[in-house]
């Protein structure tokens, strides 16, 4: 590409983030590699997408090293500046949730970090916890301890069970989930194991409380195939990984996830990223036959629309959120089906509220 090429677009972006992120090493029968090519507005399109998928550090790290070993000084640099300024961001944000973490040890809540540091050496654009305490107790602390203010919530936020709070000196907001998870805060089963079956992990010498890796595929499983209906990069390289790692036991995922009625969902997410991982490396995860055969859809329904990854809702995803419904309603569990019950309504005034006023706040 010469310094007049026209900026990349995102479906191309995208497919140079997951070579960057899956597929690091340079195929030498691959011929001049086009990452070399890029302008300066190029590049900073490419970061502006990495940011978006929570893949600054992994992407950038590799694209240094490929332009250093071509004695590319100026993109190297790029890349050095780019990883530099995204490091400390995370470094301040740590800092900030070891002291939350801390607080509310302190008071004798429990916590637990969610999703936040499943990226890792990424960060995500928030801070996710979840607690088992009541919300007056949490926000009475937050406010004490931190200053902090709570943003304004959405239909959805009240629903779920989750709050906002802006604290001062600290870009990113805290978000956390107080005994309920899932979109509609349905999900009690799956909100009473994350404390229960909590780790510790250590991360730039701070000590955090994170989910167990069940919890971990079955939390990424509700926000991707039952809340967004896309992906982040992050969200295929962070499952990969725990896969590979072992650490993943899927007898007891599928119990838990049949028990919260997502398990064709969970079974369809670990598909999608097995099927992904396949396109840019050529070898997918060793999935049992159990979790392939229970999927209801595959990696070629997914596609690149916008800065995502995304799954069509009409009628895969439509049929999925059917199954969670039916489920819940045949174990007698009335008051979290008439909770689900809700979200078709609440992503319908999400939707016409978005094409009134180009924005969904205060619905999503």
């Amino acid at each position: 590409m010469s310094k007049q090429s026209p900026a990349i677009s995102n479906q191309q972006g995208m497919e140079i983030l997951s070579r960057l992120v899956l597929s690091p090493i340079m195929d030498p029968a691959a011929g001049v590699d086009p990452l070399g090519q890029l302008n300066r507005e190029q590049f900073d399109a490419l970061l502006k997408l990495a940011h978006s998928n929570h893949v600054i550090v992994r992407a950038m790290e590799v694209y240094r090293a490929r332009m250093l070993e071509v004695n590319d000084v100026e993109r190297a640099q790029w890349a050095a500046e780019a990883i530099a300024a995204e490091r400390g961001r995370i470094r301040l944000a740590l800092v900030h949730l070891q002291k939350i973490v801390d607080a509310f040890h302190v008071a004798n809540f429990d916590v637990t970090v969610i999703k936040t540091l499943d990226h890792w050496p990424d960060f995500g654009s928030d801070m996710d916890l979840y607690t088992h305490t009541s919300p007056v107790k949490v926000i009475e602390l937050m406010r004490k301890t931190f200053h902090a203010e709570i943003a304004q919530r959405s239909w959805g936020d009240r629903l779920a069970g989750k709050w906002n709070f802006v604290i001062p000196d600290l870009p990113e907001p805290v978000e956390i989930h107080m005994c309920r998870l899932g979109q509609t805060g349905e999900q009690r089963k799956i909100a009473a194991n994350v404390p229960a079956r909590s780790r510790t992990t250590t991360v730039d010498e701070m000590t955090f409380p994170i989910t167990s890796a069940c919890e971990r595929i079955l939390i990424s499983t509700l926000q991707r195939m039952y809340r967004h209906f896309y992906f982040r990069l992050c969200d295929i390289v962070d499952s990969a990984q725990l896969v590979r790692s072992g650490a993943l036991d899927f007898q007891e995922l599928r119990r838990s996830a049949q028990e919260s009625d997502i398990w064709e969902g969970t079974a369809t997410y670990l598909v999608l990223v097995s099927d992904y991982v396949t396109r840019y490396t050529g070898e997918g995860l060793e999935l049992p036959e159990f979790v392939k055969s229970d999927a209801r859809f595959d990696g070629r329904a997914m596609y690149c629309g916008g800065s995502f990854l995304r799954v069509p809702i009409m009628p895969q995803s439509v049929r999925l959120y059917g199954e969670q419904l039916l489920g819940t309603l045949k174990k007698g569990e009335i008051v979290d089906g008439a909770r689900l019950g809700l979200l078709p309504w609440l992503a319908t005034a999400a939707a016409i509220g978005y094409r009134i006023t180009g924005s969904d706040k205060g619905i999503w």
